[in-house]
């Protein structure tokens, strides 16, 4: 389930670059709005190389429309984001991508640059965050 886009912030402070402080923020900040930010575009959702092993899969997510729009540019331009609610995030997706064998980049600047995660680890940290 695809939940509806809520207005750009223009006044939202832009991420870091600290990876760490960034991830902190990611989570923080999906489970207030409750949903996390994909790309998407006509072929599926974005995926690039890991920065660790080229031969496994990242799919970047953001925890603010505005943080995924900033990495669409150049080849990225053909993708625009697109909200996936928390729940449906944690119970569908983080199997799906564990299972599949894919990394989850999270809150990546706009240069791309940001932590990869497995899946399971994330959910890990949502459930510390949730208690």
């Amino acid at each position: 389930m695809v939940v509806s886009r809520p207005a750009l912030d223009t006044s939202m402070e832009p991420l870091s670059s600290n990876p760490e402080e960034n991830f902190d923020r990611f989570v923080v900040e999906s489970l207030e709005t409750g949903c996390v930010w994909a790309l998407e575009g006509p072929d599926g959702f974005a995926l690039c190389p890991s920065e660790k092993n080229e031969e496994i899969d990242v799919m970047p997510f953001w925890s603010q429309p505005e943080f995924a729009q900033a990495v669409c540019v150049e080849e990225w331009s053909i993708y625009k984001p697109v909200p996936v609610a928390i729940d449906e995030f944690l119970d569908e997706w983080v199997d799906g991508m564990h299972a599949d064998l894919l990394l989850i980049g999270v809150n990546w600047t706009d240069e791309l640059e940001g932590q990869e995660m497995e899946p399971l680890d994330l959910a890990e940290e949502f459930d510390n965050e949730m208690k």
